[in-house]
């Protein structure tokens, strides 16, 4: 794991434990105010703040902002809600002497820092492994090797225990080599004391640049089929036109199928379309939810808010974004389903008549998110900071994904659909309180978003590939499946002809889509959690329970108002 040396260096405070899972980390948080900083195996290493408050364990995940590099300023920034710091121990500095929330949603306050036991671990499958003696010495009295192979032989080695019989006692130096490649050994070392000595960041770059390796393997380690798998097992490059050796698989790095390259247009042909295309991901064994659920199940609400407080906004809209892309059919469509649907992306399929199962995915899609954000703010029974904080969640979140941000206007739609509902909007104490405590989120929302969304839905409003990465389909959609326009004749007629217009010019544009989506979520690493709690299926189930996830769609969605209905009117009653 690398660290960034942005300011002071975190790695030596105490209370930073690098690479942990969430589950380690909530066992060693016993009491209201422990916490600790851990770097997020979900979140690409970022470092996440784990603090128990009344209970619960929460995680916070820490913004890294990076600068232009100038001399007098640090070259990155560190911010968990507002107030950015130039280092991260400044940021748990500020936060635990000053006794500040760390976010005002939970009013979580870090209080006791819970100290690291022994060194920091180097990789998160160590954090998997069985909790084992193991020489260890402190971190600074470990003597390192450098990354050239012929540093190989200062090898850190414990001094209090002898080699293994197995173990090599020729000088590694002394061994004919060529350029970079692994010194081959006259006595093969034993599989177990590399994988248990070697470690790829005990090293220091050479001060020379090692000559140009040959293009074969020089080092074959012998079979271990016999012996258990370890998780730092050296598996030999081979050649494309080579097989791999006997007992070994050489596994190649997996493309995320939202970065996998779409077919030229030579490479394409027109079909005759065989059948309706559904992008809807198939049920499979959820990590969240087991096989049978009922509706709105506490403990899983639970874990879903934990889950949603941890990511930032930004994150949260790239997620939306890389579901609402899969669901749409901008990205990770097969060669059967292009073949199946006549045309290469779901955005020119909502134009065709058989893109009505389609048209109303999309739809249930969008009025469903609208429920989920909904009931975000109307399922808080506590003070009214807590609704005002997630009103305020929602607001950010609709700013992440607004055009020339993430770009993602279906996920924006939702939000506001959300922020809009009649059972959210009657809130007048609470938009009152968000007005007084937030007043950036509120000016945004009525400013900036409200009239953005109006001019969407009527047609018109941003739609270049350039700043949007997913457009509106909402309207054309509706339209498409006989939905009458509300307004007079003229006004509806003028709207009908610019949704027409807008869904010709989607169509059109679909590639250019493609590649700005695509463009916006390379390197993303998302997590799986919050990637299924995205999801439509994951949704329907959450909101209605396995069993009433199967009924029609008209009737779930009546049920679910009149509940949101009567949250709304328990939280203000009328007067």
């Amino acid at each position: 794991m690398q660290v960034p040396q942005d300011g002071e260096d975190f790695v030596g405070q105490p209370w930073y434990h690098g690479p942990l899972s969430r589950q380690k980390a909530e066992d060693l948080l016993q009491q209201d105010g422990d916490f600790l900083v851990r770097a997020s195996k979900s979140r690409g290493g970022h470092p996440v703040i784990s603090c128990r408050w009344r209970g619960s364990a929460l995680h916070f995940e820490v913004l890294r902002v990076t600068l232009r590099p100038r001399p007098g300023r640090p070259t990155a920034l560190f911010q968990l809600e507002d107030e950015r710091f130039p280092s991260l121990p400044a940021l748990v500095r500020s936060y635990v002497i000053g006794q500040r929330p760390l976010s005002q949603a939970t009013g979580a306050v870090a209080s006791r820092p819970v100290p690291r036991q022994g060194p920091i671990r180097r990789s998160f499958s160590e954090d998997t492994l069985p909790d084992v003696p193991a020489h260890t010495v402190p971190l600074r009295d470990r003597k390192r090797s450098d990354s050239h192979p012929a540093g190989l032989e200062h090898m850190w080695r414990p001094p209090e225990d002898p080699p293994g019989p197995g173990a090599s006692t020729v000088s590694a130096s002394g061994l004919p080599r060529t350029g970079s490649d692994p010194v081959i050994l006259k006595t093969p070392v034993p599989l177990g004391f590399v994988a248990d000595s070697l470690r790829a960041s005990d090293g220091q770059l050479h001060a020379k640049a090692p000559t140009k390796p040959p293009r074969t393997p020089s080092l074959l380690l012998p079979d271990a089929s016999g012996r258990p798998p370890t998780y730092c097992e050296l598996v030999p490059r081979v050649l494309r036109g080579q097989g791999p050796p006997h007992g070994h698989s050489c596994p190649e790095a997996e493309v995320p199928w939202w970065e996998a390259e779409e077919e030229t247009e030579e490479d394409r042909c027109f079909a005759r379309p065989q059948a309706e295309v559904s992008f809807c991901l198939p049920d499979t064994l959820s990590c969240l939810l087991g096989s049978q659920n009922r509706p709105l199940e506490p403990e899983v609400l639970h874990t879903l808010r934990g889950l949603f407080l941890e990511h930032h906004p930004g994150s949260t809209a790239l997620h939306l974004l890389l579901v609402d892309c899969q669901a749409t059919g901008v990205l990770g469509v097969t060669k059967a389903q292009r073949g199946a649907m006549g045309v290469a992306s779901g955005l020119e399929l909502l134009t065709l008549p058989h893109g009505h199962r389609l048209r109303l995915e999309l739809l249930e899609r969008l009025e469903t998110l609208a429920l989920a954000g909904a009931l975000a703010v109307l399922g808080c029974a506590g003070p009214l900071e807590e609704r005002a904080a997630a009103l305020r969640g929602l607001v950010e979140l609709a700013v992440a994904l607004r055009p020339g941000a993430v770009g993602d206007l279906p996920g924006l739609a939702a939000v506001m659909g959300a922020l809009l509902m009649p059972q959210v909007s009657r809130l007048e104490r609470t938009w009152r309180h968000l007005r007084r405590s937030h007043t950036e989120a509120a000016l945004a929302f009525e400013q900036e978003l409200k009239p953005l969304m109006r001019s969407l839905n009527e047609g018109a409003g941003p739609s270049d590939p350039g700043e949007v990465a997913l457009p509106h389909v909402a309207p054309a959609a509706r339209l498409l499946e006989g939905e009458e326009l509300p307004g007079p004749l003229d006004e509806s007629c003028e709207r009908l002809l610019r949704t027409l217009h807008r869904a010709r010019q989607t169509a059109r544009d679909a590639p250019r889509f493609r590649e700005a989506a695509a463009r916006r979520l390379r390197g993303f690493r998302p997590s799986r959690e919050l990637t299924e709690a995205l999801t439509t299926g994951f949704l329907r189930r959450l909101l209605w329970g396995s069993r009433g996830a199967g009924a029609p769609w008209a009737t779930r969605l009546e049920k679910f108002q009149r509940v949101l209905s009567v949250l709304s009117q328990r939280l203000e009653p009328d007067p």
